[in-house]
């Protein structure tokens, strides 16, 4: 029988990556010969998603049996607020060159990566899949959610037009091995991670936090994220459709645990070790008051996440000292 040809897309980001690792942990001990899954990656330099022709010339070339979309440009407030045009064309741009590309060159599964900030500023909590386009988004990310709500729909749209098996996933906040720690640009996590760790080496005596500090976040481990996404694309077609609907045809990925900003800056400046004042600036945005997914579809489909926030706090800040060593 001929290996799956399965083509990761932003293998190199944190989520690439992790999927990349879960599959690779799958066949780990397995011979050669006897693998039934082959993963395809290319590098942006070898491929430029938002380059329709290069994109449709590579899925010519090139067999696949299945795409996990998890290429984007991502990044929190501050890059958002910055560069709303580069977030919502370069999204829109990768979004619809793969998923057309695949449908057009025969690829029949695809697993699309979007994001908890689809969904309105002040939906329901805990967040159930229905919220979609159900009130106004969060205008800190409006044009990045517009992107992935924009990806969704292009899987919406083949899976009824053409019967293709299209599936969208919509992780809560992520982190770990891989992620971005540029002082400004990153999400919050990996941004108190290198501000922390600065701060004890030069023996800052405070560190300034934007916001309140009272906004509540739900916090998912990458790894985690990676096992939900190769147990949902391997689940049958008849089972994940049970669980959606033509209107939302997304599974929500979370872990089910929330904490205040102010609670996670406090976690992550005792894994780093930093025991100086936390000042938070009250005049930068907060973002939404309250981000909590729905996780019942999730379970019904078999899946739980298994790393607990502060054993992945300590794993992430592992990573961060070993790649900014």
């Amino acid at each position: 029988m001929a290996p799956t040809n399965i083509f990761v897309a932003g293998h190199q980001g944190m989520v690439g990556s992790a999927i990349v690792r879960r599959l690779a942990a799958l066949h780990r001990g397995m011979p050669p010969d006897s693998r039934q899954k082959q993963v395809i990656v290319r590098t942006r330099s070898e491929l430029d998603l938002t380059d329709q022709r290069a994109v449709n010339a590579f899925f010519a070339a090139q067999p696949i049996d299945e795409v996990y979309l998890a290429a984007a440009k991502v990044g929190g407030i501050h890059a958002n607020s910055t560069y709303p045009a580069e977030f919502i064309y370069e999204n829109l741009l990768i979004a619809a060159n793969v998923i057309h590309a695949a449908h057009t060159y025969g690829v029949n599964k695809l697993l699309f990566l979007g994001s908890s900030c689809i969904y309105p500023r002040l939906a329901p909590q805990p967040i159930p899949e229905s919220a979609l386009l159900s009130g106004p988004l969060e205008p800190t990310n409006e044009p990045y959610a517009i992107a992935k709500i924009a990806g969704i729909k292009l899987c919406e749209s083949h899976n009824r037009q053409y019967g293709r098996d299209y599936r969208s996933v919509m992780p809560t906040n992520l982190y770990g091995p891989g992620d971005n720690y540029h002082p400004q640009n990153s999400h919050v996590i990996p941004a108190l991670i290198r501000r922390f760790h600065e701060a004890r080496r030069d023996n800052q005596p405070s560190v300034r936090v934007w916001g309140s500090g009272q906004a509540l976040r739900e916090f998912l481990y990458v790894d985690d994220l990676a096992a939900a996404c190769v147990h949902l694309m391997d689940l049958p077609h008849a089972d994940f459709a049970a669980h959606t609907t033509t209107t939302y045809s997304h599974i929500n990925i979370g872990s089910g645990e929330e904490c205040s900003i102010a609670q996670l800056a406090q976690r992550i400046a005792a894994v780093v070790g930093y025991w100086g004042t936390i000042d938070f600036d009250h005049s930068q945005p907060d973002g939404a008051p309250r981000k909590l997914l729905d996780l019942t579809r999730l379970h019904q489909l078999g899946f739980r996440s298994q790393v607990l926030l502060e054993d992945g706090l300590a794993r992430s800040y592992a990573d961060f000292v070993a790649r900014h060593r």
